[in-house]
């Protein structure tokens, strides 16, 4: 007892002692401190080089993917990398002498392939991979083609500074560095004092953060902002937890979450509104048109004085066409549109719907028809597994599903059957399926407008000039343009994917089926194009085939927020009559609409109605104004572009924003993203559902009893 007495008495001393000559000498024990840091670093070369090159590679991620120097020289997440780093890499101390930098070096490896793999998906995606994505990794195959085409020398910049450590650690064993350090044996020590630098680093990290950067990566909405933010790293340890957390989640927090999904829908209307679209389409055959990666711009786009879709410009011209229309996919991409277009939903915070959370009940769009009727199928070229669409699509509520397996392959361009030669032959399905059933909705998914766009089928991508030559003779002289360009491609594909549809039209006239048949037709997500091409594509100077000056009169500025709002896709709604029931069935929609809005909108069309949805029917808004919200938690509005990630506002046109605009969107788009997840984490509408029957039985009951 007496020499435990002591030893606390000598430590106090001890304490006391150095914190006396702090205060005595500061410039002494300074001078100290760094002599320690001095010899640390001396004798941990190996170690400190580890830390040094992993932390470069987050750098260098940051600012390849996001492309602001601001990010290059952000000093938070430059000490987030360095105290993961630090950490991950104090666990060598513990470790035998003889694997340790075998350890450092593995470490290195898979932040590297990390990094790798980020920027790769980054360029495709403009977000960061997640590994709840690990489950959809199977479909990479179908379209390794595209992943090769977009992959550049950048995304593998990340493996030079693992191959320096190697030729590093060679040459200090050439020199017996690591023999010298192994007989000192105080690895158990640096390990712990290493430990205390990596807490320390990260203690201060955490110190600089706000309210709002908590709240981001508790949520993960936003994930650039989580990178940008937190560093890479940070973020993938993270990402992990997140991943993990609904399979957890999902058995804990179901109470909390039905309490919001409660308190959100509680003042939601039981029956819709009605307007003069109310109904119209009520009792039509309906055949929605999955248009593969077509966008906006491409509608009235005219080269040389030739359209690029024609058919499409007379769907849009003779229809319904909201002219305003975005997606809100997130990596599920094509499968995500589907999800939304069919349920009215967000796509899922973690991983994707249709791999998931298949399992799950939805009020969709094909159920709800079914009730009224309606024979429900959907078709396409693709194997029918390809995103689980064999069992997600029965979970929607369609009756049949027919992929390839039930088409003649007799003609492949790009990933599988042509959409010309797949609406050939979906055609004739379709008109066993009209003449067995009263009723029916069928949704065809187009293929062959997939990236890398190989169809090159003559459409001409290079600028024709009526010019004089040198003896004053009228001559049209030839320049390239976009030939050559992954956008030129792009207009060649999207001229032979709208032919397509042209003759699907006339086949469908042809066959008696457009008589009493709506056509919805939908772009599911924008064609992810560079934005360097569209500078080209918008300000091409024919003259020294180059883009013009930003100070020429004729350019048109084509930065970041121009290129969001130009990756709108169409959506149409078209039939033969161009007026029912005193609907004016032949006009432009220009109001900011999302692909949450279908649901409602047709539901009031064609006479259904699901009140757990998140869009709104665009026929029934009381001003020019709707809020599109999108996965990464930035959302739209007529009025401005709100990009969460930078904490930025894009105004649109002249508008002037009322009190709070910002504040309360902001706080609506994150309800809108968390509640939606939790319908599909937690299967709230299978409680939903389950709570209406036994509320019909209980009635049926009292009826009875009565």
């Amino acid at each position: 007892m007496k020499k435990l007495k002591s030893k606390k008495s000598s430590l106090k001393n001890r304490s006391i002692d150095f914190l006396k000559d702090i205060y005595h000498n500061p410039l002494k024990m300074i001078g100290e401190l760094f002599k320690h840091i001095k010899l640390y670093l001396t004798t941990n070369v190996f170690f400190c080089l580890f830390v040094v090159f992993n932390v470069v590679n987050g750098v260098m991620l940051r600012y390849f993917t996001t492309g602001s120097v601001d990010n290059l020289l952000a000093f938070q997440p430059l000490l987030a990398d360095i105290a993961v780093i630090v950490c991950l890499g104090a666990l060598g101390y513990f470790m035998h002498h003889k694997v340790r930098s075998c350890y450092w070096f593995i470490l290195t490896l898979v932040c590297s392939v990390v990094c790798i793999i980020n920027s790769i998906y980054y360029t495709f995606y403009s977000s960061y991979v997640s590994v709840s994505l690990i489950s959809t990794a199977k479909y990479g195959e179908d379209v390794s083609d595209a992943i090769i085409d977009i992959i550049t020398f950048k995304d593998f910049i990340y493996v030079i500074l693992p191959i320096c450590l190697v030729f590093i650690y060679f040459k200090l064993l050439k020199k017996k560095y690591f023999v010298e350090r192994e007989t000192k044996n105080e690895e158990p020590k640096k390990a712990f004092s290493t430990l205390v630098c990596g807490a320390l680093i990260g203690f201060v990290f955490v110190s600089t953060l706000n309210g709002t950067d908590i709240s981001r990566i508790a949520k993960q909405w936003n994930r650039e902002y989580v990178v940008v933010k937190y560093g890479v790293y940070v973020y993938q340890i993270n990402d992990v937890i997140k991943s993990i957390e609904p399979k957890i989640s999902a058995l804990f927090g179901y109470d909390e979450a039905l309490r919001k999904f409660n308190e959100y829908f509680i003042d939601k209307s039981e029956v819709p509104e009605t307007n003069k679209y109310t109904n119209v389409l009520e009792g039509k055959n309906v055949l929605v048109i999955h248009a593969e990666s077509i966008q906006n711009f491409v509608i009235g786009l005219e080269i040389n004085g030739e359209l690029v879709a024609p058919n499409l410009t007379k769907l849009a011209n003779s229809g319904l066409y909201f002219s305003n229309f975005y997606t809100q996919v997130s990596v599920g991409t094509s499968s995500d549109s589907e999800f939304t277009f069919n349920t009215g939903l967000m796509p899922a915070n973690s991983g994707t719907a249709f791999v998931s959370y298949f399992d799950r009940h939805y009020i969709s769009v094909p159920s709800l028809l079914k009730e009224k009727g309606y024979y429900a199928a959907s078709m396409h070229g693709n194997v029918a597994s390809y995103w689980n669409r064999s069992v997600m699509h029965k979970s929607l509520g369609y009756d049949e599903v027919i992929g390839k397996s039930k088409y003649d392959i007799d003609e492949v361009i790009g990933l599988g059957l042509s959409d010309k030669s797949f609406f050939r032959q979906s055609v004739q399905k379709l008109k066993k399926i009209s003449d067995k059933h009263d009723k029916f909705y069928v949704t065809m998914i187009m293929l062959t407008n997939h990236t890398p766009f190989y169809v090159d089928d003559g459409f001409d991508v290079t600028l024709k000039v009526e010019e004089q030559d040198e003896n004053g003779n009228d001559v049209v002289n030839t320049y390239p343009y976009m030939e050559g360009t992954k956008l030129g491609k792009y207009l060649k594909s999207v001229h032979y994917a709208d032919e397509a549809i042209g003759e699907l039209m006339a086949q469908l006239e042809e066959e008696g089926l457009l008589e009493n048949t709506a056509i919805v037709l939908y772009g599911d997500h924008d064609a992810r194009l560079p934005k360097k091409e569209y500078q080209l594509f918008y300000n091409y100077d024919y003259a020294n085939d180059a883009i013009l000056p930003k100070d020429d009169p004729n350019y048109k500025v084509f930065e970041s927020y121009e290129y969001e709002l130009n990756r709108s896709t169409p959506f149409i709604i078209w039939t033969k009559d161009k007026k029912i029931k005193g609907a004016n069935m032949n006009r432009e929609i220009t109001t900011v609409m999302g692909m949450y809005d279908v649901m409602p909108t047709l539901g009031n069309m064609l006479g259904f109605y699901n009140k757990y949805t998140f869009g709104h029917d665009m026929f029934s808004l009381k001003e020019d104004d709707n809020i599109v919200i999108f996965p990464t938690g930035n959302w739209l509005t007529n009025k401005v572009y709100y990009n969460a990630q930078k904490v930025e506002t894009y105004m649109i046109g002249d508008s002037i924003l009322p009190e709070n605009y910002i504040q309360d969107n902001n706080k609506y788009a994150e309800e809108v993203l968390s509640v939606s997840n939790s319908i599909i984490v937690y299967n709230l509408l299978d409680t939903v559902d389950k709570e209406e029957k036994d509320e019909i039985d209980e009635s049926v009951i009292v009826e009875g009893a009565g």
